[in-house]
């Protein structure tokens, strides 16, 4: 249950492309070998209506909230958003060099106990190996 929702300030997709913005941080969560590859989602979406900063028309975010799982160390939890921070980093790195952007990365963790399930992928994935 890694799930990391991106959202995005309209007219972020003309500055960069969110598919491969989304292709590079399942990379990274992939490459942690933290992540069961049958859990990870990553869900973008646009928020078209949004008052950031100090209203510039320039002004754009990138907010990425992982969610995962109960039970992982807080140091481990750290690394591993370490690593899809910095492949976040390195995807709008050119976004970062001006004034007007914002990225940010905030990891959850879930409660186990108000949290339901029912995912064959694991099996599927577990069958093909």
């Amino acid at each position: 249950m890694p799930h990391l929702r991106v959202e995005y300030s309209p007219g972020l997709e003309a500055l960069t492309d969110m598919r491969a913005l989304c292709g590079r941080l399942h990379g990274a969560m992939v490459e942690t070998g933290f992540f069961p590859l049958a859990g990870i989602r990553i869900k973008a979406h646009r928020c078209d209506e949004v008052c950031v900063a100090d209203r510039h028309s320039d002004n754009h975010f990138l907010a990425l909230e992982l969610s995962v799982g109960a039970g992982r160390s807080k140091p481990a939890l750290a690394a591993a958003g370490q690593a899809v921070f910095a492949a976040a980093q390195e995807a709008v790195a050119d976004l970062l060099a001006q004034p007007h952007f914002m990225l940010s990365l905030e990891i959850r963790e879930i409660d186990p106990e108000l949290s339901w399930k029912a995912n064959p992928v694991h099996a599927r994935l577990k069958a093909e190996s």
